[in-house]
């Protein structure tokens, strides 16, 4: 078999194989820590990864999943912070209609 038609695994020497096989396990390892903060009430700080290369063929659809399940996850943030701010608007119309009291205290040493 020609090395054109041999599949790239088999293509690969033993020095590469074992430099993708740390490649994977660091991308499985960022993709676990994203989907447990995608659930978590309050994630960690998130920092960017560097070093980790194009993300291997084999994990591309779980990282799709976690994509969308980040998608979605922005989504409910998005609308929670709206309703959050309708109800700090409700509550400074509220606010805005009271009159102004007159004060309570007598300062009689003064």
């Amino acid at each position: 078999m020609s090395p054109e038609q041999t599949p790239p695994d088999e293509q690969t020497g033993p020095d590469e194989q074992t430099t993708r096989d740390e490649q994977r396990a660091a991308w499985e390892a960022v993709l676990t820590s994203l989907e447990q903060a995608a659930v978590a009430d309050d994630p960690a700080p998130w920092h960017e990864p560097t070093g980790l290369g194009p993300v291997p063929r084999d994990l591309v659809g779980r990282a799709s999943r976690l994509l969308a399940a980040q998608r979605d996850r922005m989504q409910v943030l998005e609308r929670d912070r709206r309703s959050t701010l309708e109800h700090l608007g409700a509550l400074r119309a509220v606010d805005a209609t009271r009159e102004p009291q007159r004060s309570v205290y007598l300062d009689a040493s003064a």
